[in-house]
């Protein structure tokens, strides 16, 4: 009796401290994003030190598209013509996007979104955390950063 009553406090705890996201703060998903780690539903974690892509994301009004791109040395980024239209839900105090493209579609949960962060849960549980970048730029002498 005494684990049910330390788990049903523990389990509003949880869901109390969940960020509620806003329509206005749709807004900072806007830009560049690369992902940190992914977390499966068993708890196991892939972590990312690197990353040869970043994904672009651009929502005006709750509707935009995502796009993998490829950051160069010069701060330029090989883009292509491949893209997800975007589509933000609000569904039952819980936001969502919704991904389309002419093969398939799917939501995924938005968790937590900040100017820094974007964490999203998939269909499958799997939680994918990001964090805000930006394009690389060296400077003439290489080693410096704009």
């Amino acid at each position: 009796m005494k684990n049910t009553i330390k788990l049903a406090i523990l389990s509003l705890f949880f869901v109390a401290c969940q960020q509620k996201i806003k329509p206005s703060d749709i807004s900072k998903i806007n830009g560049y994003w690369e992902i940190e780690k992914v977390v499966f539903p068993d708890g196991t974690k892939k972590e990312y030190k690197m990353n040869e892509t970043y994904d672009f994301l651009n929502i005006t009004n709750n509707i935009g598209f995502r796009k993998k791109v490829t950051p160069q040395l010069d701060g330029t980024f090989l883009v292509n013509n491949s893209s997800e239209a975007i589509k933000v839900l609000f569904e039952k105090d819980k936001t969502f996007l919704a991904y389309a493209t002419p093969y398939s579609k799917w939501k995924e949960e938005l968790i937590t979104l900040t100017n820094e962060k974007l964490e999203v849960v998939n269909p499958d549980k799997i939680t994918y955390f990001y964090k805000k970048t930006a394009p690389i730029n060296l400077t003439s002498d290489g080693k410096t950063t704009k």
